[in-house]
């Protein structure tokens, strides 16, 4: 059977690379080969830059509402057969059934919300010094938008890149990652199927250090969003740099988690557990480090382990009640072995897991760390995998700071049953979110932005939406003697 192979998407067609290379996709499950795709080069990246910046003179003439329509027919076509999207981000990166469900319901919902917006973003009116003076403030589109993917969420991440761009007026060039791009490629197809004009979306494939490296530094481009690591960010900003363009940035997290003795124990182990091994704890958001407090900790720590041992780890895919899928290559796999491995070096205890789990595929346990010590790499390395160190503390203060110190400043977490301790760490934890006795996932209502390295900008709600825009004040002098 022929190896599939998936186009790219410029200009409104499906096009094939010159540059006589391809990237071959693999499944984390199994390690098979899934298709090819083109491996594009810089003259063709321009060619989608070109496209999207002709398109862009008329696209920002068309109402905001009818925009918006465009984003509902997506929506539209993705509920009539979600699973084949389902299926995909099970085989290509890896999620167990019922996070991939989640995850393709809630990008219909987010293109939904999206395309509302086209009524209710808005500017302002301001008061003038001067008589018969009206100033306004007009919103905007910023012109090219270029949307650069990871892989731990590249469904979701087609609309959370594309949504606010196209509703604000904007037109995009969509870079998926190397690791995912068949679904991206796929989903090509819809905005091809639902009409949205010629240029205005464009989605090419390639390494960061071509693709990515013109969507940063071409001129023509007045905003690069990434989601993705520190490193990759700092790049990013720096090719931008060259033409002071616009960045938006979600990279690392390192998130911690506050276990008060007045918590609900139960309630922390179900919510931690969830949000540090969801997505096979390839996540941003996920909680990275855990702080209880002292005289629970023994009681937290029986709970916790047992609950982290049923986790079951395999092919989703063979079987959808398997609760943890694979890492995403063979190099994250490596290095989160490598990272337990240094931290175990450095006195840490590994409680349950610990290692790769044998045979096809690119499987991790399920692993606690105790005996972690703040400056130690465990704690101030994001591991980006199912691996969870713990530490205790006897004051808030002392965990509060502990929290802080890190270069990082996502998300944060808190579980307590007093107001006077949860205000505290809303007020004092330094990050762009703080969960309050939940797991942590954010509303697409809401704003998802770090602090620190962990980001410039952000996403979702109004906040996001006009994170695609620019301002221009007009000065209007009115002269009523000409009435």
């Amino acid at each position: 059977m022929a190896t599939p192979y998936y186009k790219m998407y410029i200009n409104g067609k499906f096009v094939d690379t010159d540059s006589g290379k391809n990237i071959t996709v693999i499944s984390p499950n199994d390690e098979s080969v899934l298709g090819t795709v083109p491996s594009a080069t810089v003259e063709e990246t321009r060619e989608a830059i070109d496209a999207a910046t002709e398109a862009e003179k008329t696209w920002h003439r068309v109402p905001a509402p009818t925009r918006g329509m465009y984003l509902h027919k997506l929506a539209e076509e993705i509920r009539k057969d979600p699973e084949p999207w389902i299926k995909n981000l099970q085989v290509e990166q890896g999620k167990i059934r019922s996070l991939a469900e989640t995850e393709v319901n809630f990008t219909a919902d987010y293109f939904d919300y999206m395309a509302a917006a086209g009524r209710t973003y808005k500017g302002e009116v301001i008061q003038s010094d001067n008589k018969d003076e009206t100033l306004l403030l007009k919103r905007m589109p910023i012109g090219v938008i270029a949307g650069i993917l990871p892989w731990n969420f590249p469904f979701f991440l087609i609309a959370r890149k594309m949504g606010p761009a196209l509703v604000t007026g904007n037109t995009i060039v969509l870079k998926p990652s190397s690791d995912t791009p068949i679904g991206a490629l796929e989903f090509a197809k819809l905005c091809d199927k639902v009409d949205i004009p010629a240029g205005v979306v464009n989605f090419v494939t390639g390494p960061g250090s071509v693709v990515g490296n013109e969507l940063s530094k071409n001129p023509k481009i007045g905003m690069a969003s990434l989601t993705g690591s520190v490193g990759a960010g700092k790049r990013i900003m720096s090719a931008a740099a060259e033409h002071v363009g616009e960045v938006s940035l979600e990279l690392g997290g390192n998130a911690p988690a506050v276990v008060c003795d007045d918590a609900d124990l139960d309630e922390a182990v179900t919510d931690i557990i969830n949000s540090r091994f969801d997505n096979n704890g390839e996540l941003c958001n996920n909680v990275q480090r855990v702080y209880v407090q002292e005289n629970v900790a023994d009681e937290f720590m029986k709970k916790l382990t047992a609950a982290v041992k049923k986790i079951t780890v395999g092919d989703t895919v063979k079987n959808p009640k398997i609760g943890m899928g694979p890492l995403i290559n063979k190099g994250a796999l490596e290095k989160v072995d490598s990272q337990v491995k240094q931290a175990v070096k450095e006195g840490a205890k590994v409680v349950t897991g610990g290692k790769p789990v044998d045979g096809k595929g690119f499987f991790y346990e399920p692993t606690i760390l105790t005996n972690v010590k703040q400056d130690g790499s465990a704690i101030q390395d994001e591991i980006f995998g199912p691996v969870l160190p713990v530490m205790t503390f006897k004051t808030l203060k002392e965990a509060v700071d502990m929290c802080n110190d890190s270069t990082m400043g996502l998300t944060s977490g808190i579980f307590t049953k007093s107001l006077d301790r949860a205000a505290y760490a809303i007020n004092e934890i330094q990050a762009g979110e703080t969960y309050v006795n939940r797991n942590y996932f954010e509303a697409m209502q809401g704003y998802h932005a770090g602090v620190k390295e962990s980001g410039i900008g952000g996403s979702d709600g109004m906040h996001g939406i006009l994170e695609c825009t620019d301002t221009k004040v007009v000065y209007i002098q009115r002269h009523p003697d000409n009435i």
